[in-house]
């Protein structure tokens, strides 16, 4: 239902699903009416030669005498009505124009003839008819007109012993007598026609034509209406998906690592990619399919009842079959196929991991086990679409049995209709049709009943990601902070912090104040909880405890955008995109010049290897800047934070690629050139944070020191052991 949800989402795909609805409709009629054709060219324009009925257009007088000999006194009135003179010969009479293009005088006029030409002509044709056809019409026996004629001008024969004849006859037909009076009557009006000198070979072409033509323009139409629902289907299936990949990514850039470690990077990126594109391909099928299936079904079922051939039942047969035959398919596949996206997104995440780590493996010569590793997901996933591929592969084949069945079976008991003259070859022939479009209405509703349950699953998975919620949220705009000029004064207020799925706080109780014009340094062993600190502040998580302001003011109650736009952050490691060194350089927005990027690059050290590339600042850089070196990697970071013209530098360990004396020289190009605003730096050396003014050391998530650098060497034990372990004696007694 999600599926066609989706359809209705908006205004526009729904305009264009009705759409699409209505030219399957139109579709499905044109389709369902061609058979009822090629039925008519079968026993009107082969059979009976191009006549389509007991009506005659044109007729001699003696023969409507003859004709209306059996005739009572009001079928008489309505035929004579019905016919004038033909100009230039009183002896034809042409059908008037009134009566030709009257429907309901037109069929009543077929009536009254069918009866009288049969009596007429009943023996003539008996090599013409069924053996049972020919039973009953020896039995009748071959009427003279001329001896009847005469008897009753003679007064031998009242019209009341005329009509009783008729009722005789009637009677003596039976079950038969309709086909009997159709064959009969079109034969009666050939004779009749050549009699008069007409062209027969000319009126059936003309039929046949005629037919053939209508036939060719339904087919024209249907396929018309085919095109332009997969033209529409395609529009519609495309701007789904893409409204989809647009509100997954938008509301997936909203999330914090919280959101994207609960559904982990390898699955947002299968929801992004695979997921979507089985969407696409199912509402661009469930347009084309769901809602034509079922007008063709309904439709040949409402044909086939109206071909009154009695082998109803063998498509009843037919349905049943297949029906129970996808039940056992889906029972047994619907299972793995809601799997299989699980395995898609564990393929990704293995396939990820050995890519992003492959200079890991490589070093460690594990190449062999992470191939086991792959092979395993891999194998898993294999074996799971072998089994429905293998399983599906079953329906085709089971499908054209019963296709071929269900024909051999109308065309055994159709056969012996025909024989027995209860019905006509065309209408054996449409029957198959109908039959077959019914039987395959029913295949195109297994084929979607395959592909949307797989795509609702990626529906689910989709929609949860759009609907996700991100657990950090900027109140409502009245409730935020009206302040717009900060100077960038962090301060931590008695902060703890837990992981969402941990036990215990990563930080506990931390309390420090950063202010601009100094450079507030942290440090600690590893895992004492430096990174996580300064994540804190450009809330990529949200503290559990405390508060921390800027300027005095929660940052909860800044919005992100402002928030952020203040702060300038240096990831622990460089991150940097596709472009060229002047995009990257300029990534915080346009308002950056070209002199605030020189600017930048000559403060971050990076200018001297800029300048040293051929194209310099439009040198192109690879995704993920692998195409340079990790230290430049770093000094393009910095100088991007500091183009951006920050109040508060975040530097979580980002001098750790550069060598002592590029680290010495961007520390003091730092210190020179952005004093006013506060700089906040995670570092693992001493030697980059022992000119700071403040520095806090963490130690298990607590704050355990703050101080300068010979401050803490006196009354921070920790520090003092990291100290030792990087600093000589002569550098720590200095």
């Amino acid at each position: 239902m999600k599926i066609f949800g989706l359809l209705f989402s908006t205004r526009r795909t729904a305009i264009i699903t009705f759409v699409i609805i209505a030219f399957l409709v139109v579709q499905a009629y044109c389709e369902l009416t061609l058979p009822k054709y090629t039925a008519d060219i079968v026993d009107v324009g082969i059979m009976q030669g191009g006549i389509e009925n007991a009506v005659p257009l044109e007729i001699r007088r003696e023969s409507l005498d003859g004709l209306e000999l059996f005739m009572n006194e009001k079928e008489i009135n309505t035929v004579e009505s019905a016919y004038r003179e033909k100009v230039g010969k009183d002896d034809i009479l042409m059908l008037k124009g009134k009566a030709a293009n009257d429907k309901e005088k037109y069929e009543k006029l077929n009536a009254i003839f069918e009866l009288p030409m049969l009596m007429l002509s009943a023996g003539k044709y008996i090599d013409k008819q069924s053996e049972a056809a020919k039973e009953q019409a020896a039995d009748m026996g071959s009427l003279d007109v001329e001896q009847i004629k005469q008897a009753y001008e003679a007064g031998m024969m009242s019209k009341d012993d005329l009509l009783d004849i008729r009722e005789t006859v009637t009677e003596k037909l039976g079950d038969m007598g309709e086909l009997m009076m159709g064959s009969a009557a079109t034969a009666y009006v050939s004779d009749e026609y050549k009699e008069m000198g007409k062209d027969m070979k000319k009126i059936q072409l003309d039929y046949m034509l005629h037919v053939g033509g209508i036939m060719i323009l339904f087919t024209l139409l249907a396929g018309a209406c085919s095109i332009f629902v997969g033209f529409l289907a395609s529009i519609s299936s495309s701007e789904i998906s893409k409204r989809l990949r647009k509100k997954s990514f938008t509301n997936l850039l909203s999330f914090s690592s919280r959101e994207v470690e609960e559904f982990s990077t390898a699955s947002l990126i299968t929801r992004s990619t695979n997921d979507i594109q089985q969407i696409q391909m199912a509402t661009g099928m469930a347009l084309r399919l769901v809602f034509f299936a079922p007008a063709m079904a309904v439709g040949g079922i409402i044909r086939l009842s109206q071909t009154d051939t009695g082998l109803e039942w063998i498509v009843v047969a037919a349905v049943g079959t297949l029906i129970a035959v996808i039940g056992v398919l889906l029972g047994l596949t619907m299972p793995k196929f809601r799997r299989m996206q699980v395995l898609v997104d564990k393929l990704n995440l293995v396939s990820r991991e050995i890519l992003t780590g492959l200079p890991v493996i490589r070093a460690f010569t594990r190449e062999h086990y992470e191939k086991k590793r792959f092979t395993a997901a891999n194998n898993e996933l294999y074996k799971t679409q072998m089994f429905t591929g293998r399983t599906m592969s079953m329906f085709f084949p089971i499908l054209m049995f019963v296709m071929n069945f269900v024909t051999v079976g109308i065309v055994w008991f159709g056969g012996k209709s025909i024989d027995a003259g209860e019905m006509q070859v065309g209408d054996m022939l449409a029957f198959i049709s109908y039959t077959m479009m019914i039987v395959m209405s029913f295949m195109m509703l297994s084929m979607m009943t395959i592909m949307l349950p797989r795509a609702s699953v990626a529906a689910d998975r989709v929609l949860a990601v759009i609907k996700k919620k991100t657990t950090i949220q900027d109140k409502p705009d009245e409730e935020l902070s009206q302040k717009t000029d900060f100077s960038g004064r962090v301060g931590f207020n008695d902060v703890s912090f837990k992981y969402f799925d941990a036990e215990e706080n990563t930080l506990e109780h931390v309390s420090f104040e950063a202010v601009p014009g100094e450079t507030t340094a942290i440090i600690g062993s590893t895992g004492s909880g430096k990174s996580t600190l300064i994540n804190l502040i450009p809330r990529i998580y949200d503290v559990t405890g405390g508060s921390i302001t800027i300027d005095g003011v929660d940052i909860r109650d800044v919005s992100q955008n402002k928030l952020r736009s203040l702060l300038g952050v240096v990831p622990q490691k460089g991150k940097l995109f596709s472009g060229t060194i002047e995009s990257n350089l300029k990534y915080a927005g346009d308002t950056i010049s070209d002199e605030d990027m020189m600017f930048a690059a000559g403060i971050a050290q990076a200018t001297a290897f800029i300048d040293e590339k051929e194209d310099g600042y439009a040198t192109e850089i690879s995704q993920g800047g692998t195409n340079v070196s990790g230290g430049q990697r770093q000094r393009l970071s910095i100088a991007r934070a500091i183009a951006k013209k920050p109040k508060v530098f975040i530097f979580d360990d980002s001098f750790s690629a550069l060598d002592y004396k590029t680290d010495s020289m961007l520390r003091k190009a730092l210190s020179d050139n952005i004093k006013d605003s506060t700089v906040i730096i995670v570092a693992q050396r001493i030697s980059t944070i022992m000119q700071a003014e403040k520095i806090i050391v963490l130690d298990e998530g607590k704050l355990v020191g703050m101080g300068t650098h010979k401050e803490l060497l006196r009354t921070c034990e920790v520090y003092k052991e990291i100290a030792e372990s990087q600093l000589s004696e002569e550098e720590l007694g200095a």
